[in-house]
């Protein structure tokens, strides 16, 4: 086992789906079979215009040949251990690359730099990780959600271990946290959509500096539903409780959709934002998935 860096694009060629497979032809089935129960780094090259650089982390659950594509690969991804980065982490910043192992003995950036599929070692690994994932300015959490007091962010190199191997596999455990995951998301969510309901328009802040805005998931966790920003939406209290009981739900255009089982119907369309559509993020990586909105019609939505 070993962990690797996996190269994705937005727009990419191949059928992938970060959350749950990647593509690859049979020339990198060597370095995605090291990977296999261990963790690996999305990356999105500089040459992508607004590139996320490495964006997310997920674990390789096993390989098989592709039965729609003969020569090609699929790497499955382990379900729910996909995780969406607070922060994108450049390729480099102002001390060099971030990732010293694309370097060659000159110290000059190598050919391994341009490979779709690439070994990592632990050192950069968690360099990567515990920027991805820093919470210089944590979102307070709302009224009795569940803290962790390990740290701001659960990835501070503050508290140094006796030895590397140990302190590197103690983040990786992190990463299975539900506590953790839960706070890196809403933090991601809500940074997303400005901590601004998606369904009614409004921005509220209490007098503490907290958002009194959810980050909901379309897809639940306890049905597989990945802790990726395309399965995420900023909700209000009372949009979060009428979204997860299908009083309301979205279309793929994302129209706000009222249930005519709603006992109330002309008060919830009282709440729903003038454009009578979901305010999201610019990004097309970004917004709801289709596939989650579809999962989210097809099993909670009320016809």
């Amino acid at each position: 086992m070993g962990f690797g860096v996996f190269i994705h694009r937005t727009d990419s060629i191949y059928d992938d789906s970060p959350a749950k497979r990647y593509q690859f032809p049979s020339q990198y089935l060597g370095r995605v079979q090291s990977c296999v129960g261990d963790w690996i780094i999305y990356y999105e090259p500089r040459k992508v215009a607004a590139t996320r650089g490495y964006f997310a982390v997920a674990k390789v659950a096993r390989v098989i040949a592709d039965p729609k594509a003969p020569g090609m690969y699929l790497a499955l991804i382990e379900p729910g251990s996909y995780l969406d980065f607070v922060n994108a982490v450049p390729f480099s910043g102002p001390d060099g690359v971030i990732e010293s192992g694309v370097l060659n003995e000159v110290g000059r950036i190598s050919g391994r730099a341009q490979a779709a599929v690439r070994p990592i070692s632990p050192v950069d690994f968690n360099r990567i990780l515990s920027m991805g994932l820093a919470e210089d300015q944590p979102e307070l959490p709302r009224f009795g959600e569940a803290t962790e007091t390990s740290g701001p962010s659960g990835f501070s190199d503050s508290a140094q271990a006796p030895f590397m191997f140990e302190q590197e596999r103690a983040r990786v455990t992190q990463l299975s946290s539900r506590i953790v995951r839960d706070r890196l998301f809403r933090r991601l969510i809500l940074q997303a959509y400005n901590k601004r309901c998606a369904i009614t328009g409004l921005k509220l802040i209490n007098g503490g500096g907290r958002a009194e805005v959810d980050a909901a998931h379309i897809r639940p966790v306890d049905a597989n539903g990945p802790d990726i920003l395309s399965n995420g939406i900023a909700l209000s209290g009372t949009a979060h409780w009428m979204f997860d009981r299908g009083l309301i739900g979205l279309s793929d255009e994302l129209e706000v959709l009222v249930s005519r089982y709603a006992n109330d119907r002309d008060s919830i369309q009282g709440l729903i934002n003038q454009t009578r559509r979901a305010i999201v993020p610019a990004g097309i990586h970004e917004r709801p998935h289709p596939q989650f909105l579809q999962w989210h019609r097809e099993n909670t939505f009320k016809h």
